[in-house]
């Protein structure tokens, strides 16, 4: 999940009188509806040349396929529709073939990876025109590119931190409800309508501590620390630390604790020190902020900006602590202090 994402809500949620709604489209064998002509056509305005066009037109279409229960083999059939699952290639097409479904408000924001995409509204003083309208054209949009929504796996989930709340009506697509969830899991990130992080801790925890067992069986195969470390670095280290700019600053001590003692255990087993939670987030929030600080084209690059000293970066306001605690106010203050030492 984009930390700068995250943020954009969180200071979105900082007005007065907002919330933000965010719909997690479902479609229906995404990879299975590209219309290879379609795509071409899109290809070709996006400046491919027609040799490349055609040998992609080629790839997907005429594809013979058949199907082997045991001993029997079914008889063939072409494809010229779709592209092959688990081709390195599809998402990539995919993306192409959506590149031109982008937000029409500037209210709203459409994420996508691959055939993930999910809408987001930023909404203020109950307005949500623009955000209804936004996903009334995101339907025309599917129904002309011949991608079919599941509306039925479609979620919403709205996070409104006003003491007044408001009922909010559910969104309806093609004649059928959304409905309205507490929590899902977007971009490999549990997330909660009141955006806490006990649910992702408890996911990351428990797929972790699942990890441990094969690490004990290694270690009891007298495999040495070395190779040990690269196997916790590359199995457990990598769930623990996965995203996690985007949902550590606003953990829990509690939830910390749960993690850290994780590695703790890892250290035991290994015999050898290991870098905690907390080094691991700031190592990572450095690095980022680094990037995006070295590479002006980056849409974020805008957020840091020196104090007429030209040695620290200006620091961001925030009237709340979710905000405080999140990916840029965190990573400038630690960019300023990693240039302090």
């Amino acid at each position: 999940m984009p930390s700068p994402l995250l943020s954009t809500w969180l200071s979105h949620l900082d007005n007065k009188d907002s919330y933000v709604r965010m719909l997690f489209i479902d479609f229906s064998s995404a990879f299975n509806t590209i219309i290879p002509q379609q795509l071409i056509g899109k290809l070709s305005r996006l400046g491919l040349t027609t040799s490349l066009c055609n040998w992609i037109l080629d790839f997907l279409t005429g594809r013979p396929q058949s199907v082997r229960i045991g001993n029997s083999i079914s008889s063939t059939t072409m494809l010229s529709t779709g592209a092959p699952q688990g081709c390195v290639l599809s998402p990539l097409l995919f993306t192409l073939l959506t590149h031109d479904c982008v937000a029409m408000h500037s209210s709203n924001q459409i994420i996508k990876f691959a055939d993930d995409t999910t809408v987001v509204g930023l909404i203020s003083k109950n307005d949500e025109s623009a955000y209804r309208e936004e996903v009334h054209q995101l339907s025309a949009w599917c129904k002309a590119n011949n991608l079919s929504l599941n509306v039925g796996k479609t979620k919403e989930m709205v996070v409104d931190f006003r003491r007044a709340k408001s009922d909010h009506s559910p969104l309806n697509i093609d004649g059928a409800s959304v409905e309205i969830v507490k929590s899902t899991k977007f971009l490999g990130v549990h997330l909660e309508e009141n955006l806490t992080w006990s649910l992702n801790t408890r996911s990351i925890s428990k797929k972790a501590q699942q990890r441990l067992y094969f690490l004990r069986k290694l270690r009891k195969a007298h495999l040495p620390p070395p190779i040990l470390t690269t196997f916790y670095r590359g199995t457990i280290e990598s769930i623990l630390s996965s995203c996690i700019t985007a949902w550590f600053g606003n953990c829990t001590i509690s939830d910390r604790k749960a993690l850290q003692r994780i590695v703790r255990t890892a250290e035991k087993i290994i015999g050898v020190s290991l870098p905690s939670i907390t080094d691991i987030y700031t190592t990572r929030c450095i690095r980022k902020a680094t990037c995006i600080v070295d590479d002006p084209t980056h849409p974020s690059h805008p957020i840091f900006t020196l104090l007429p000293s030209g040695k620290r970066f200006r620091s961001i306001w925030a009237l709340t602590t979710r905000l405080l605690n999140s990916f840029f106010p965190q990573a400038i203050r630690l960019l300023n202090t990693h240039t302090a030492n």
